[in-house]
């Protein structure tokens, strides 16, 4: 029989070590064997469920997908996807299986957006709106605002972004404090993707935070840490990642997947190209099985030519998908982002001239980011020289202000 360490394991069932440890000492990790003080584990072995969910939920070894648990007095149809502990590959499968009703149609409103079919995510959501579940409006809210900016349709983008912000003060299905904190939570991540400032009267982060059920917990954490990144607490913002995945009790696929690329982008500003490299991987682990890819094109102006390095030489096909989605989503973006800040982030860069630039303002040779992107030292030259041309600029330390933070 072959074996891996209990942190192979660790990183392939996105737990910590310590977690594995335990559940190889209690016996609920079959064929499982003690070698010294540290345990390993059979190459192979599925993740033990969590002995504390319940029975209507799969066994180990049971493929079905896992249905979380109901909260009582939670806003269960705010974002049922991303608040599912389901295992990779089978997305689909539990959007399906929900009972018709709210909770069903904002999930499949949600696979639709994170496997980039905008198109059908806004016409899966546009309805719920009007919802008189108070849950499905807001998801609906979140996913219209931000479908809207891929599919250039601006003013629908802005009107689903002031409804999910004006949702402060104005508790969901009475005054319960789980009510406030899903208002609170949908407003905060209504502008941490646009680089907008928050709304006022939001309450502090860690207020929510508790009230909040395990995915969505999770996925709070990933917006904190985004704002953190944005104020260059770059250290603080990648230990509020780690803290967020050592506390994970089960494994949810998409804030996961968020959490490893602001790990990302927080490594890239550090000069810490292998470390990104690993989280970047861990995140397309978790994304490939179900193409839940939205995210990963959200982001590619923030990972630092990561994508590039990556995924391009062994999944080109998938690259060029997720490089559309980038030059539909980043157009939509910078046309809500611009006006509402008065930045300039640039729009007439390709997306190897955009990574390039972010890795030159940041200080990289010309070597190091041919190194990097996998690209001649020539090809970068061509990519600056040609940016500073069409940003009417003439040094890389004014590139900058026309990048992203």
């Amino acid at each position: 029989m072959e074996f891996i360490s209990a942190a192979e394991a660790a990183r392939r069932w996105h737990v910590t070590p310590r977690a594995v440890q335990l559940m190889c000492a209690q016996g609920r990790v079959p064929g499982a064997e003690r070698v010294g003080r540290a345990w390993r584990v059979p190459e192979g072995a599925v993740k033990p469920a969590d002995l504390r969910r319940s029975r209507n939920e799969a066994a180990p070894g049971d493929e079905r997908p896992m249905v979380p648990r109901r909260r009582q007095g939670s806003c269960d149809t705010l974002m049922p996807l991303m608040n599912a502990p389901f295992a990779p590959g089978h997305a689909r499968e539990y959007a399906e299986s929900l009972p018709e009703g709210p909770r069903r149609d904002v999930a499949l409103a949600e696979l639709a957006y994170f496997t980039g079919d905008a198109a059908r995510a806004a016409a899966l959501a546009r309805p719920l709106l009007a919802s008189e579940d108070a849950g499905a409006r807001l998801s609906a809210c979140l996913i219209c605002a931000y479908a809207s900016l891929a599919l250039d349709r601006i003013n629908d983008a802005r009107s689903a972004l002031a409804r999910a912000r004006a949702g402060i003060g104005k508790p969901i299905g009475g005054f319960s404090p789980e009510a406030a904190a899903a208002a609170s939570f949908v407003a905060r991540t209504a502008s941490v993707l646009l680089h907008i400032p928050e709304p006022e009267g939001l309450p502090p982060a860690g207020e929510a935070l508790p009230l909040l059920p395990p995915g969505l917990r999770l996925f709070a954490c990933y917006v904190q840490a985004h704002r953190l990144y944005l104020e260059g607490e770059h250290q603080t913002s990648l230990g509020l990642v780690l803290g967020a995945f050592a506390m994970q009790e089960d494994s949810y696929p998409i804030p996961a997947i968020y959490l490893h690329l602001v790990a990302v982008m927080d490594l890239m500003a550090q000069r810490r190209a292998d470390e990104a490299r690993e989280h970047l991987l861990a995140a397309w682990e978790l994304a490939r099985p179900d193409g839940l890819i939205e995210p990963l094109g959200e982001h590619h102006g923030l990972l630092g030519g990561m994508l590039e390095a990556a995924i391009k030489p062994a999944w080109p096909d998938d690259f060029r998908r997720i490089i559309d989605i980038t030059y539909r989503f980043s157009a939509g973006w910078r046309r809500v982002h611009n006006p509402a800040t008065g930045d300039d982030v640039a729009d007439n860069l390709t997306t190897t001239e955009f990574a390039a630039c972010m890795l030159a303002a940041r200080g990289w040779s010309n070597a190091e980011i041919a190194a990097h992107m996998g690209i001649s030292v020539n090809r970068v030259k061509e990519c600056i020289s040609k940016s500073l041309k069409k940003l009417g600029v003439s040094s890389r330390k004014e590139l900058g202000r026309f990048l992203l933070s």
